[in-house]
């Protein structure tokens, strides 16, 4: 039995690296052609550099065609506004469509949630032409779709987490004095840390990667994130992927330190709040 026992753990070890090195193979891919020139990147783009063809000045040179510092900037601004965003509107919306049912809540819901279902690409150029007529062409206007599109699954998360809140603690607020706003605030929002946490990991790793609604935003001088200047290596007749690979990672450090940080909470939270869901 112990032996069965051995050699399904060794099976699924040995699945589980295979699993990896495929998962992880095109980051390492990009990672070593970031140390080549773009002649050895040609040549061969598999094989690992040498003594000979290592070049660490492909980053500094990203760095500067990347303008890195100000387009991390827009980055940050746009993900951590567009997250609290998020974070405050659907679990204050969740927790209403929960705490107080009414013949429509249950209708509200499945709105939201059959949001999901719906392709970006199915809404893109309608949204983006009202967005004109409202002059809201901008960050703001970026934040304000983020916070629409990000609504759906971030609604759905959280309802599912606050079913398994105790609504005596909300009872008891309410005793003492507390209107909804105290009580959501006080006693009910502290409580969702963990689905607060999962949700924001899930917006941002979404947010700071997306490249199409940016495009169609605030693809101009000075409001570029970070995916739409690694863009501008790729040019209709060359393509620099020397410097494009060096920008890329650059660009996924940030994604990935905050996920390694993080990513305990993911499992978590979605499983906590798939209990009563």
């Amino acid at each position: 039995m112990k032996r069965k026992q051995t050699l399904s753990s060794l099976f699924l070890t040995v699945i589980g690296l295979f699993l990896a090195l495929v998962f992880f193979s095109p980051i390492l891919i990009l990672l070593s052609n970031s140390f080549k020139s773009l002649k050895d990147i040609y040549l061969d783009v598999l094989a690992l550099p040498n003594a000979d063809t290592f070049i660490a000045s492909n980053y500094p040179d990203a760095f500067e065609k990347l303008e890195f510092v100000k387009s991390f900037a827009n980055s940050l601004v746009i993900t951590v506004c567009s997250t609290v965003l998020i974070l405050i509107f659907c679990s204050m919306a969740a927790w209403v469509l929960v705490r107080y049912k009414t013949r429509t809540s249950s209708v509200i819901f499945m709105l939201f949630a059959s949001a999901t279902l719906i392709p970006f690409q199915c809404v893109m150029l309608p949204l983006v032409r009202l967005m004109d007529k409202m002059h809201m062409m901008n960050r703001q206007g970026l934040i304000l779709m983020y916070l629409g599109f990000g609504a759906s699954l971030s609604i759905i998360l959280f309802h599912g987490f606050i079913k398994n809140v105790p609504v005596e603690l909300e009872d008891a607020a309410r005793i003492d004095g507390c209107n909804m706003v105290q009580t959501f605030f006080l006693i009910v929002l502290p409580m969702l840390k963990t689905i607060m946490v999962t949700v924001a990991i899930l917006n941002v790793m979404w947010i700071w990667n997306d490249f199409l609604l940016p495009q169609l935003m605030i693809n101009k001088p000075g409001w570029q994130t970070l995916p739409l200047k690694t863009f501008l290596f790729f040019g209709q007749f060359s393509k620099k992927w020397d410097l494009a690979t060096a920008g890329l990672i650059m660009c996924m450090l940030p994604i990935i330190l905050f996920y390694i940080i993080c990513q305990k909470h993911i499992v978590k939270g979605v499983t906590e709040g798939a209990v009563k869901g």
